[in-house]
């Protein structure tokens, strides 16, 4: 354990400079020579000062021994450093114990996945009972009351709490989540789901329900603990395997709860008791909207016992405007007037896809008649992650890896196609493509892997018609709510929506930073968004005028034009505003009791912007800040920093 060497050192050194303190009591003794006269006193070996009536200290203790209170105070301190020796070495001990199996955990654990990846259960199960016995055991060697003292002492406590608190997650994913996915294992086999020819047997998914709710309960609750763990404050190591930890809590927590909500919702989603259809609502990233980007293209899905069928394609022209618009929520006017009611492509402006998912069914039966059952919405980027499982796909002129599949439909279509009714019809093209190959090949878990991936950063949300289902689906991170703040972590976002008119946000970057503390004596959470043009100097002679838009909204070609709305913490307000340190005029509403401020910002090729808002009041400043953020291409660098407030 790091510094725990030095301090031992140091305490031996304590111990020697106490024992010397000792020998510098003061004794009186007679001299030798003569007969002492009364108050006559000779120090003996070191000086003690007169006492006030001349006399010597005491008759008594003219033979050299300390003083009662005197030996008492040395006995104690000599106690004192005896145990606080004993108890570093301890904690030494027991620290390098934990860390050998912490290090055994995360071997057993590699091993675990690759035993269940090649479907060999028999080998697992001691894989799995050796996780168990060694999280156990660091769990034990780091929860005894002296390692728990250690953990509230300065500099090095961070230390001994990280270290605790990995112990105790691991243990508790051991015990509680890893047992009943082995059961999962041995009833339940992915690979016999039934992908091929597009039907899915929907009969397992009631056995593996309970055990799979447990599993995610388990996995969900670690993921916060693990976020929870101050790596800031720790030694470069440790920080870093606390941080590998939570990336691999996050990941397994993500995956199983996906798990766990298909089987719950499949088994009537997909046609089980009754046939349903679902709009599928592909948006496009190089054009930002809230929930990922505009609406480019539309399909109807149909789904009959496990079955799934394309059933029906449409473009945004398929939806004329609207003269007077649907009905919207009173932050979606504010933010965004009337449009997301009368224009398609503007739904996915709405934050709450509780409330977008029925404005794009309305907008479906109103064109084409029917009953929509649900709406599910998805970006660019789940494409790229399907095709990790489906392999490359060929649409028009064009084959696509996973590696390409993201700059052929945002930028190589509109480089070499310049009519946007082709355009549309090479994007249908691709999604048929993509939606056969997902359906009749690939690997099940790969593809199920491919869609927690996608659903772990928000680029899948779908909505139901039905109530049941809806209460599961805003529940998890599917639904696309803003979750409600918790005793444990404050939810902040982060909404960016394209006013240019073309698909320039191919080209754009942010970075998102956070820091809680105080301002004034008042609890202050503080996000900053950092908004960056990296369009190239001659964008507006070098790229397509479909891209730029050349101007026909307001903005000057290869310009980007943004609008930025940052939310705080439920019940909080907005105590600091600026753009560049400069205050500027904004609009302002309120998502589910949350403050929310909105920037419209310019950006040439190459500028940049930074927006930093505080907020202050109820649930600001005091627990860990979440955030959540609009889906780009390039996922947003978030980043955690020390509070300087801005005021």
């Amino acid at each position: 354990m790091v510094g725990i060497d030095d301090m031992h050192q140091l305490i031996q050194n304590h111990a020697k400079s106490s024992t010397h303190g000792f020998r510098l009591t003061a004794q009186c003794r007679p001299t030798v020579e003569r007969r002492p006269a009364p108050g006559d006193c000779q120090p003996s070996l070191s000086i003690r000062p007169p006492v006030a009536n001349g006399s010597c200290l005491n008759a008594q203790m003219s033979d050299g021994r300390l003083p009662v209170r005197r030996r008492w105070i040395g006995w104690t301190i000599g106690i004192f450093v005896a145990l606080l020796v004993i108890a570093i070495g301890w904690v030494v001990v027991r620290g390098i114990g934990a860390v050998n199996d912490l290090q055994q955990v995360a071997k057993d654990s590699s091993r675990l996945k690759a035993s269940i990846a090649a479907a060999d259960l028999d080998g697992a199960e001691p894989i799995a009972r050796s996780i168990a016995h060694h999280a156990q055991s660091a769990h034990a060697l780091t929860s005894d009351p002296v390692w728990q003292a250690f953990g509230v002492l300065p500099w090095i406590g961070p230390n001994f709490r990280a270290v605790s608190e990995v112990a105790e997650i691991a243990d508790d994913v051991a015990d509680n989540a890893l047992t009943p996915l082995l059961s999962v294992a041995g009833e339940f086999d992915l690979a016999g789901l039934g992908f091929a020819g597009g039907a899915i047997d929907l009969a397992p998914f009631a056995a593996i329900e309970a055990p799979l709710g447990e599993a995610s309960a388990t996995l969900s609750a670690a993921q916060q603990q693990a976020l929870r763990i101050d790596d800031d404050a720790t030694v470069r190591p440790l920080a870093d395997a606390v941080k590998e930890m939570r990336s691999t809590v996050s990941q397994a927590a993500s995956a199983i709860g996906a798990l766990h909500g298909a089987s719950v919702l499949l088994p009537t989603m997909l046609g089980g008791e009754g046939p349903r259809n679902y709009v599928l609502a592909m948006q496009n990233n190089a054009e930002l909207r809230s929930s990922g980007g505009i609406i480019g293209s539309t399909a109807l899905l149909h789904a009959e016992n496990g079955k799934i069928t394309l059933q029906r394609q449409a473009s945004t022209p398929d939806f004329p405007v609207l003269d007077a618009p649907l009905p919207l929520s009173d932050t979606t006017v504010a933010l965004f007037e009337d449009r997301p009611g009368r224009y398609l492509q503007n739904i996915t402006s709405i934050p709450d896809f509780s409330e977008a998912g029925p404005t794009i069914a309305a907008r479906w039966e109103g064109r084409f008649g029917g009953t929509v059952d649900g709406v599910i919405a998805v970006d660019t980027v789940v494409a790229a992650n399907l095709m990790k499982a489906t392999g490359d796909i060929t649409f028009g002129s064009f084959t696509a890896t996973p590696e390409t599949i993201v700059s052929i439909l945002l930028s190589e279509i509109y480089a070499t196609i310049p009519d946007p009714r082709i355009q549309d019809e090479v994007f249908a093209q691709a999604a048929s493509a993509l939606f056969g190959a997902a359906l009749s090949g690939g690997d099940p878990q790969a593809l199920i892997g491919s869609l927690a991936e996608s659903s772990d950063q928000g680029r899948i949300r779908i909505w139901s018609a039905h109530e049941d289902e809806q209460s599961v689906l805003a529940a998890s991170s599917l639904g696309g709510t803003v979750p409600s703040d918790t005793a444990d972590a404050t939810y902040v976002g982060v909404l960016l929506n394209d006013t240019t008119g073309g698909k320039m946000d191919y080209y754009t970057a942010a970075s998102i930073t956070t820091a809680v503390g105080t301002c004034d004596g008042e609890p202050t959470t503080q996000l900053r968004v950092t908004w960056t043009n990296d369009a190239p100097a001659d964008a507006a002679t070098s790229l397509p005028a479909y891209v730029t838009a050349n101007g026909w909204y307001g903005v000057p070609a290869g310009s980007v034009r943004t609008l930025i709305a940052l939310y705080g913490p439920q019940g909080a307000t907005p105590s600091h505003i600026d753009r560049d340190g400069a205050e500027e005029g904004v609009q302002t509403a309120m998502l589910d009791g949350r403050p929310v401020v909105q920037h419209e910002v310019l950006l040439a090729p190459g500028e940049s912007t930074t927006i930093t808002i505080e907020f202050q009041g109820t649930g600001a400043g005091e627990r860990l800040t979440q955030v959540l953020h609009t889906p780009m291409i390039d996922t947003p660098k978030t980043t955690r920093e020390k509070l300087l407030c801005a005021s």
